[in-house]
């Protein structure tokens, strides 16, 4: 079987199980370690391999192609993206300003578009794609007015002595007491079976969680040189009850996501029964 997630320590810890032989019943798997964006833009085209982790936000253009595994993804609580500025200020201060945002369908840039048209009166200005990892030096010196930011950033914006203007989880939070939908596991449909994805994807999370530190060195060889006690904060912060199975708050946080991000026409109209297993 093909699969591709990203090098990040949650998917590392995730599937190592899978990776490894140690699902019972499961296939060998080729594996490909690639960027968010990446398979997002494979599934959009009908390409890349049987099994991907892309963004939630995607979703709504693969759903007729593509089944949604209930498990295996990165949803949470207290783990939403961040905006960040070189100076302290109010969310207002952004109207008309040049944002750096790592991607345009995301997850990130929904909640960050959703909040802002709630906090920035006037609304933004340009909005600049750039790689996740230039957008922190970008802010720090002056080239962008204010980053959203994502993953590790979380724990190391403080090294470039960035201020914190808000954060997209707590504002998520608040306003739907839902958890955040963020990385989402999908299996082309026809392809392959999703019930066995899932059986098999479920049984990597739980031998993580039973042998944490059998993963360890794999985590640590994809890590893009991430201190270890970074790569465990992300681990324990995106591996949690809802890769085990998304349940009733899993779904309904990304029927909320979703459904709002279309009525503001940032995502297209999907049909929500595709959400769910066959």
């Amino acid at each position: 079987m093909k699969i591709a997630f990203s090098p990040c320590p949650n998917d590392t810890f995730v599937f190592h199980a899978l990776t490894h032989g140690l699902v019972e019943g499961a296939p060998e798997l080729e594996v490909t370690y690639a960027d968010i964006d990446i398979t997002n833009n494979w599934a959009a085209a009908g390409e890349g391999p049987e099994v991907m982790k892309i963004s939630y936000a995607a979703l709504p253009w693969v759903l007729q192609d593509y089944a949604l595994i209930p498990c295996g993804g990165a949803l949470g609580r207290g783990c939403g993206p961040l905006v960040l500025t070189k100076e302290a200020g109010e969310p207002a201060a952004l109207a008309g300003k040049r944002i750096a945002v790592p991607s345009e369908r995301s997850t990130a840039y929904l909640l960050f578009r959703l909040w802002a048209a709630q906090a920035i009166p006037g609304g933004i200005g340009e909005v600049v794609v750039m790689p996740f990892d230039k957008i922190m030096p970008a802010v720090q010196s002056g080239e962008i007015d204010a980053g959203l930011v994502i993953h590790e950033a979380r724990f190391t914006y403080g090294n470039y002595g960035l201020h914190k203007l808000a954060d997209m989880g707590d504002w998520w939070e608040s306003d739907t007491g839902l958890p955040i939908p963020l990385g989402a596991i999908i299996a082309k449909r026809g392809s392959i079976d999703a019930g066995a994805v899932a059986a098999w994807v479920r049984s990597s999370v739980q031998y993580a969680w039973a042998h944490p530190e059998a993963s360890r060195d794999y985590v640590l060889e994809h890590a893009q040189e991430m201190d270890s006690d970074v790569a465990d904060s992300h681990i324990d912060l995106y591996v949690n009850e809802f890769t085990a199975d998304l349940g009733e708050d899993g779904y309904a946080a990304i029927r909320s996501l979703l459904t709002r991000a279309a009525r503001e026409g940032l995502v297209p109209a999907f049909d929500e029964r595709l959400l769910y297993p066959a």
